[in-house]
Order: structure tokens, then sequence, then C-alpha cells
């Protein structure tokens, strides 16, 4: 199964290179897209270099979507309407759809969080749309996996690998990681 992070201006750096390095390290090809360009600034001035820019990314060349959190990247991703058909058309193609921190907006914008439990960064609970917001650190329901914040990156990461490649495999990881809680 190959993943899509889609990078915007102002992601949380821990959370997107945490995503990207754990789905790598279990195997999952991982494409990183910029919503412009190919170098992404994070919240925290770090820059990134993408895979590539968004235009021309194909849904249905991906099982799975995570998206990081952090302000204002989880704004830009929720108003770029590129974004929302990827979540929606890969989610409705029985792919998994992962967002951590704020990006849970960009998943209730895109209509694929009603009715399901969802977990989100403090203050953002009342923009998921139709979620039952559970505030533990990370919330599987079904296909979608959602996130608190930066300090659950990684045990995010893990559950996204559990889906995609086993528990047995995520649990090895998680030892290799040196996560001995989950």
């Amino acid at each position: 199964m190959k993943a899509l992070v889609p990078l915007a201006e102002g992601f949380e750096e821990i959370e997107a290179v945490s995503i990207i390095d754990v789905l790598r390290r279990a195997d999952i090809s991982v494409i990183t897209a910029a919503l412009a360009g190919t170098t992404v600034t994070g919240s925290h001035a770090i820059p990134v270099a993408a895979d590539r820019e968004l235009d021309g990314v194909h849904a249905e060349d991906f099982g799975l979507i995570v998206l990081p959190g952090g302000m204002p990247g989880s704004e830009h991703l929720k108003n770029d309407a590129r974004v929302i058909s990827l979540v929606r058309r890969i989610h409705a193609s029985d792919g998994i759809a992962g967002a951590i921190c704020a990006a849970p907006i960009v998943l209730a914008a895109a209509g694929v969080l009603a009715g399901k439990q969802a977990t989100c960064f403090p203050g953002f609970e009342t923009e998921l749309a139709g979620a039952i917001y559970n505030p533990k650190p990370v919330i599987l329901d079904g296909r979608i996996v959602t996130g608190r914040g930066a300090g659950c990156a990684i045990p995010f990461a893990l559950e996204i690998v559990g889906l995609v490649r086993g528990k047995d495999v995520m649990r090895g990881l998680a030892k290799q990681l040196q996560v001995y809680w989950l």
C-alpha cells in the first residue's frame, strides 16, 4: 500500500517527520506532496523537501492518506480543494485516512468523520463536524485514525502501521523504537 502525506506551509514538523519515518520503517511506501513547490516550511521554521508537488497526484495511486497537523498548515490543507478531494476519494475506495493534531478538521471538512470517534488537539473539538469526540491520545475507528498532537505522533503512526501491516509488525516496530506502552 502506498501512503500520501500532503505538506502545507505551517505543518507541525514533529508530526510530519515522525509519520513519514515510522511508515517507511514499516516498509510502507510514502510519497510527500507539497501544496506548492517542493520545499515546505513548518510551523517552527524548519524547511522540508517534499518528494513532489500535489498537482498531478492521483487518489487511485494511494490506499492511505495521512495529514500532519500544526497551524496554519491544517487550515491550508482544509482550504485546498485538491486535498479534500483526495481524502474523499481515498476513503471512498476503502483506503485509510489519518490526521493528527489540528488536521482532523480536514477529515471533517471532507465529510469522512460524521458518526466516527475522533480526537484532535484541544480546542478543535467543535470543528469535527458530527464526529464523536474522544480525548484519548490516538483513536482508531474503522479506517479512520486520529491523534491529539505532537507527543502522540509515534503511537499514531504505529496505529496506522498496525492497520496496514498488522499488529505483529506494529509491535515489533514499537519495540525497536523503544515504545513500551503499546
